[in-house]
């Protein structure tokens, strides 16, 4: 029975701990570079803070795993119920922090590129959404595995 706890808590640390951990890297790239563009030209920061947020889609999408598995967790969860939701909290933290990092990447060089001239705006934000989208999947399988358990 306490191991069922403890297995299923890790899954919620790691669901809102890892995703959160990759959404503070990315923002401190993207802020970094929203900094130095800001050097040329500190009218455009409402061009650069849009980009600048996105990544901390990724710690919601663990924040919102957190919501869906609290629920399911008691102590006479099964033994299966706690590994699924440790599996599950893998999934999203590990996918959310890869992602939300080298989404940062991505709109970090974005917005230099912008500082710097290049009409490349627009074309930051589609690339941008290729990595969120592999988060968003990982939260949807964990919706559909806690949809499952409940």
């Amino acid at each position: 029975m306490e191991l069922n706890l403890i297995l299923a808590y890790l899954g919620v640390f790691a669901m809102v701990g890892i995703s959160g951990m990759g959404s503070a890297f990315g923002l401190f790239f993207t802020g970094q570079a929203t900094i130095g563009a800001m050097r040329k030209d500190p009218t455009q920061m409402g061009k650069y803070i849009g980009l600048s947020a996105l990544p901390a889609s990724q710690g919601l999408y663990g924040f919102i795993g957190f919501f869906l598995a609290k629920d399911l967790i008691n102590p006479e969860m099964s033994f299966m119920a706690s590994v699924a939701i440790l599996m599950m909290g893998l999934l999203v933290g590990i996918v959310g922090m890869a992602s939300a990092n080298r989404q940062g990447r991505i709109l970090a060089n974005g917005i230099a590129a912008t500082a710097d001239g290049h009409s490349v705006l627009a074309s930051t934000m589609v690339m941008a959404a290729f990595p969120e989208l592999y988060a968003i999947l990982g939260l949807l399988v964990s919706i559909l595995v806690f949809v499952g358990l409940a």
